[in-house]
Order: structure tokens, then C-alpha cells, then sequence
């Protein structure tokens, strides 16, 4: 009896391909020849920095695409938490006021672009307590000192309290004399999620692609471009930026020519602690951000006005204890609500409860010195990378994707990368 066509092609693949890890094999080897899609530049990451270099690279014209292994905004990374400090005057450096004033104009005009609220500048408060004014070499007053040095040198508007002033313009933090403040009416707060999820609104406008729930397995350049090879598929790109955040370890050989130690992952705790009444004193209209620095409470903490008119946020941070990008969020005990109040909210802020009405954590990149990594990868210039977190990264954050969209198009940079090159850890690239 005459086999039937299909009869004869099954025998032939029998023939050609006798095993089913052959089949494997065979398949992923066609797959590998099928034609991939291509873009001008392919975004790795679209947290903070990654929606911005999204969004202003799609505002070029480029044909861009974005991928993230969630679906940003989410709170798996560290673009979350309801809100973020922003100061104009920066105690973490000189060479980041370039980098915050940049990027307040760009949070301006994406507000103009998508009519959504993204940053309130209502005022920031740094507050050095009299132990901390008394320890001179501490590093709450040096950091004190370098914020203000740094405003006037940028020309940034500021004003500095004595202890007696800051109580009677704000009575809701407990300064005792010989203590004092800095206060800059530029700075603020940010809404994280609204800002990743507005930048990635408008580069869709502008005809970016964006894949998520996919990871990103090799990047792999030579003269012609970068292949991007992903759980799900290939792309193709003259250029590729990367922004993965916690995930930055995995790429730090090669990719960024760093040891994988250059990218520590620490877990932060956030905390929101119910206000004794809804007093006008605590809205953003009549209290700013804080950060407080003292020897009495350790480390200091920072927080913000209540938008609720029912809890205020406030948290620190800790350096201490490594963490895993890829365990999740963390549950937050309620004695460790308890010794943060007592240890620092109590002393120092009036009108708060120790009932913690809500806790989360988000997870800080942090590179040696504290700084950002931003550069070119190690083998070729068709790859940015930006490590630009440590704590301190999301006010900076518009102007850092920014950079990397002009240097992966080969535009000249509007901010000075040279402080954030990886060549200041001297290791071999």
C-alpha cells in the first residue's frame, strides 16, 4: 500500500532526526536562523532609569523597544513606595546637581506631555540635631555641611534654620537647641509608580514596543549590532541600554567589567505610622520632606508629609544585611514598627502613634562609594549601562535615561558622565 505524503515526511524527520533531544537540538538551531526583529535601540529594565531612556528615546523617533521581567510600575524592585525625596542641593556629591536640576525639568515637561501631577515641590528639611552638630566630624554634619556647600555653589535657593526657627515655623519636629536646619524651597516628593508608569505611556505614544513578563537570558554584541536573546524570543539592535536594577549582578563580568560584590543588594523597610489627629500641620502645604540627622538616632531617618491626612511615611536605611533580588518582598515584623518608633519617631517627630498602619520594603543597588555606575560595556559601545541607585537614585533618575538615550543614539550628553565611569574602582576593562 503507497504511504501517504504525511506518512513520508514523518519517516524522513525519523530518518534525519532520531531522538527527541536531536529534535531539540534541530529546533533551536532553526530558531536561531529565523528573522529577528530589529530596533534602533533595545531598553533592558523599565524601572526608574529604564522608562526614561524608553521614553526619550521614542521622543527621538527611535524605534525602540522596552523589557522588563514584571510589569512595571511594580513593587518587586525599587520604583515604589508611594513617594520619593527630591533635593535640588545634593550632600552625596557636587556632580549629582547636574543630574537632579536636568531632571526636574524633564518631570515638568512629561506633566505637561501627560497632564498627570509627578512632583510637588513643597519643601525639604534637613535637620542636624545638637549631638550631631557637636560631632563635627560625624557624617550627619559633614553630609549637612556638603548639601549646603552645594547650594551655593549651583545658586539653589535655601535658607539655614536655627533650632528656635525651625520649632516655630515647624512645631511637628522635637529640635532642642543648638541644633539646626537647612531648608530649600525647591525640594520635594515624587510619586515613583506614577512616574514609571507615565514614562512608559508616553513612549508607547510614540510607537515604542514594550514585552513584559520576559527575562532577559544574553546580550551579545559585534560589529553589526547586539542580539538580545530572551526566554521568549530574539531581538536585534544597533544599540542596547541596561537598567536592571537588583538584577545588575548577573550582567556586572560582562556587560559592566565589575565583580559581581560591585552591586550589593540591600532590603529597606518603609513605614507609615498613624497621626494622633488630622491636623493641617502635617499636609504637604504646611510640612515638608525631612531628613534627620543625629547621633541620637543612629543613622537618622527621613519622611514626608502625610497625603492622607490619617499616616505619614518615614524610613532609614541600613547597610548591614545583604538581600536577594529575586526573593521577593519582605514581611515586616510588628516589633520592628515598634523599636523604629521608639528608637526614632518618637523623639523626634510630634503628633504621630505607634500604631503602624502599613509596612513595605523596597530593595537599594548600592555600588562601593556609594555613587552610580554609568557607562559603556566592557567589549563595545552599542551597550550603556547604568547602575544609579544606591539609595539616592530616583530624583536623578529622567536625566540618567535621558544620557543613556543620547549616548546609545549617538547624541552628545547633556549631563557630564565622566564622574560615574567605572574606571574609578581600577579594575581591568
Amino acid at each position: 500500500m503507497p504511504r501517504s505524503g504525511s506518512d513520508f515526511w514523518c519517516k524522513e524527520i525519523e530518518l534525519q532526526i532520531p531522538s527527541l533531544l536531536e529534535l531539540d537540538r534541530w529546533g533551536t538551531r532553526y530558531i536561531d536562523r529565523l528573522p529577528m526583529e530589529t530596533y534602533d535601540l533595545i531598553v533592558v529594565g523599565l524601572g526608574a532609569v529604564g522608562s526614561a531612556a524608553l521614553c526619550q528615546s521614542a521622543l527621538r523617533g527611535a524605534r525602540v523597544l522596552g523589557i522588563d521581567r514584571f510589569h512595571p510600575p511594580h513593587e518587586l524592585g525599587s520604583s515604589h513606595g508611594e513617594t520619593r525625596i527630591t533635593r535640588q542641593a545634593i550632600g552625596e556629591g557636587m556632580e549629582f546637581a547636574p543630574l537632579v536640576l536636568r531632571t526636574n525639568v524633564l518631570w515638568r515637561a512629561l506633566e505637561a506631555a501627560t497632564g498627570q501631577e509627578l512632583m510637588v515641590q513643597n519643601g525639604g528639611l534637613m535637620l542636624l540635631d545638637a549631638a550631631g552638630q557637636a560631632d563635627s566630624q560625624g557624617a550627619g554634619a559633614a553630609f549637612y555641611r556638603r548639601t549646603a556647600d552645594c547650594a551655593k555653589r549651583f545658586g539653589i535657593a535655601h535658607q539655614l534654620l536655627t533650632a528656635a526657627e525651625v520649632r516655630q515655623r515647624f512645631p511637628q519636629f522635637v529640635l532642642e537647641n543648638g541644633g539646626e536646619g537647612y531648608l530649600e524651597p525647591g525640594a520635594g516628593f515624587l510619586f515613583p509608580e506614577r512616574c514609571v508608569a507615565a514614562q512608559l505611556s508616553l513612549a508607547g505614544a510614540n510607537h515604542a514596543e514594550v514585552r513584559t513578563n520576559e527575562i532577559v537570558t544574553e546580550i551579545v554584541t559585534d560589529s553589526a549590532g547586539v542580539v538580545v536573546q530572551t526566554n521568549r524570543s530574539r531581538y536585534g539592535a544597533a544599540s542596547v541600554v541596561l537598567t536592571p536594577g537588583p538584577w545588575m549582578a548577573q550582567w556586572a563580568r560582562t556587560i559592566c567589567g565589575l565583580g559581581e560584590a560591585h552591586f550589593a543588594v540591600y532590603r529597606q523597610t518603609l513605614y507609615w505610622f498613624a497621626l494622633q489627629e488630622n491636623h493641617p500641620r502635617f499636609s504637604p502645604e504646611q510640612m515638608p520632606v525631612f531628613l534627620w540627622s543625629s547621633v541620637r538616632v543612629e543613622k537618622g531617618f527621613y519622611g514626608f508629609p502625610s497625603l492622607d491626612g490619617v499616616s505619614l511615611k518615614v524610613a532609614t536605611e541600613q547597610f548591614d544585611v545583604l538581600s536577594d533580588a529575586g526573593s521577593g518582598p519582605a514581611a515586616v515584623a510588628p516589633e520592628q514598627a515598634q523599636d523604629f518608633y521608639d528608637g526614632r519617631v518618637r523623639v523626634s517627630l510630634r503628633g504621630l502613634t505607634s500604631r503602624c498602619i502599613r509596612a513595605t520594603t523596597c530593595l537599594y543597588t548600592v555600588v562601593p562609594d556609594h555613587s552610580f555606575v554609568i557607562d559603556h560595556g566592557v567589549d563595545s559601545e552599542r551597550v550603556w549601562f547604568a547602575s544609579a541607585c544606591s539609595g539616592h537614585g530616583f530624583k536623578h533618575s529622567a536625566a540618567v535615561g535621558e544620557v543613556l538615550a543620547q549616548k546609545a543614539l549617538g547624541e552628545l550628553p547633556t549631563v557630564d558622565l565622566r564622574p560615574f565611569a567605572r574606571q574609578r574602582f581600577k579594575v581591568n576593562i
